[in-house]
């Protein structure tokens, strides 16, 4: 038996991890994804599980490369989209990505933002960055797009003397902070663990 779910999660990697898992408890493998779809199967319960990791940054041989890797350590990996743009003629800058990755595009990385990991549960949590430095250096990558984007409309605020321009930027403000916390924390733990 198959199911079908319609939904958009957007650059919130963590709460589409949790569904994902969420899911796998419940008995259903993912099978298929789209733009707003994901299609299941029945399993048995816990059999997978899940995580969600962003590679937007990366230039499409380095994410084809990356994509490679991890199905070649015996992972499924489904590409999956971070925007719901349906325009002809795509074209993204991103000036946080890496250096041949800041033009995105239709034969890029352009709705191919997001990797969704599959491994069969082994009652360990499932997480692709192991080492606080590891995680650290992930976090700042998933931090940059809010920093660039709450720059980008701070500045524009600023330089067209329109307060409007910086209301909009408050929304990248609160996750680039919440990325923030989180990099003090992993810090910190890694510093607890080295004494």
């Amino acid at each position: 038996m198959r199911k079908k779910r319609w939904c958009f999660f957007g650059g919130m990697l963590s709460l589409q991890e949790k569904w994902l898992n969420r899911m796998a408890d419940s008995g259903w493998r993912l099978v298929r994804v789209g733009k707003l779809l994901y299609e299941f199967e029945e399993c048995g319960t816990e059999r997978f599980c899940y995580c969600v990791e962003f590679i937007g940054q990366k230039r499409k041989e380095r994410a084809v490369e990356y994509h490679d890797f991890l199905e070649g350590m015996g992972y499924r990996v489904f590409y999956k989209n971070a925007n719901l743009n349906y325009s002809i003629g795509k074209l993204r800058f991103r000036p946080w990505a890496e250096k041949g990755g800041r033009i995105a595009a239709n034969t890029t990385t352009f709705g191919r933002e997001l990797l969704i990991v599959e491994k069969e549960s082994d009652g360990n949590p499932f997480r692709l960055h192991t080492t606080y430095e590891d995680r650290q250096a992930y976090c700042r990558i998933l931090q940059k797009p809010y920093l660039s984007m709450f720059l980008i409309f701070s500045l524009s605020g600023i330089l067209m003397r329109q307060w409007l321009w910086g209301v909009f930027a408050i929304p990248f403000l609160v996750p680039a902070l919440l990325y923030q916390r989180e990099l003090i924390w992993l810090k910190k733990q890694a510093g607890t663990k080295e004494q």
